[in-house]
């Protein structure tokens, strides 16, 4: 694995794997309450320039279960906020830390980071990526499913950083991706393009389809995320218009393999983008999946700094 993890994209279909079984046997060790602190003496930095719930709290306790400790780091009280340079930054907390994980808009800034410092940089989230999501994501359906490569997975909903990110997991694991988006809020061509191109490779299949019910059809999972996410607040007038039918719901639901499991990232806004029965109903992985974030990012903390 590389120094750091900025994209699924950089990673090869190994090094998925690997923070998989890593994940599986942490998460093990957890629930037998025993102790496991390969990282003890480790500081990670946490940079939030977005607020945080589950990224926070599991990277945060994550690290002190691996015996480190983790800096909660604001960009309002970094010199950062002040204009100081990214590169001195990085060159600067490079000194007292051993990983920076970094939660904000920009992917450049992220890349930026990471090229000047030297010690491992882990992407919390991006208006482009969301890699720690996807991996935990794709922890969840093999502990649910048993396997990944063959499996469907429907997206429905905006093509934003949470469905780049699936994109590139499905594609790196032999998972078939349908996403089912409305005209003008697809996935981005550049990263359509490269996940097509990979995906000849590890014979997934890649479709797009403006019709939600096309899309769930015979799928494994049906996964969705927010129509408006965070920096896109004035748009949400005109993103509910746009996304009038794409809701996951009961009826949607019928269309999917019966044994389908649902999934969403969180925060979830009820009767949008998901309903309320299906969020809290028999299919629904979501909090699963959301503690399977500590877990995963666990294993890439390991992984990075052991």
């Amino acid at each position: 694995m590389k120094k750091d993890l900025i994209a699924i994209s950089d990673l090869t279909t190994k090094d998925v794997e690997d923070i998989l079984l890593r994940s599986a046997a942490l998460k093990e060790i957890q629930k037998k309450g025993d102790t496991h602190q390969p990282l003890r003496n480790k500081s990670l930095g946490m940079i939030f320039e977005k607020s945080s719930t589950r990224t926070r709290v599991s990277f945060e306790v994550g690290m002190f279960q691996l015996g480190g400790q983790a800096l909660f780091l604001s960009s309002d009280t970094l010199q950062l906020g002040r204009g100081e340079p990214v590169a001195d930054t990085a060159r600067t907390l490079s000194r007292y830390l051993d990983a920076i994980m970094i939660r904000t808009f920009a992917q450049s800034m992220v890349e930026e980071l990471a090229r000047f410092a030297s010690i491992p940089v882990i992407n919390g989230l991006t208006d482009l990526h969301h890699p720690c999501q996807a991996l935990a994501d794709l922890f969840t359906i093999q502990e649910k499913k048993g396997k990944l490569r063959g499996l469907k997975l429907a997206y429905v909903g905006d093509g934003n950083n949470v469905a780049n990110s699936l994109i590139e997991a499905c594609v790196k694991t032999g998972m078939n991706i349908s996403l089912a988006c409305p005209a003008g809020y697809e996935p981005i061509d550049a990263i359509m393009a490269a996940s097509r191109a990979e995906a000849v490779h590890t014979r997934s299949s890649l479709e797009i389809t403006p019709d939600p019910y096309q899309a769930v059809r015979d799928a494994d999972i049906v996964y969705t995320d927010v129509w408006t996410s965070m920096g896109q607040e004035k748009e949400q007038a005109r993103r509910l218009k746009a996304f009038k039918g794409f809701e996951v719901n009961a009826a949607l639901m019928r269309a999917a393999n019966p044994k389908a499991i649902v999934m969403h990232c969180l925060p979830a806004h009820r009767s949008e983008e998901i309903s309320a029965e299906v969020i809290d109903g028999p299919q629904s992985v979501i909090f699963d999946q959301a503690e399977n974030r500590l877990h995963t990012q666990k294993a890439i903390l390991e992984i990075l700094l052991s």
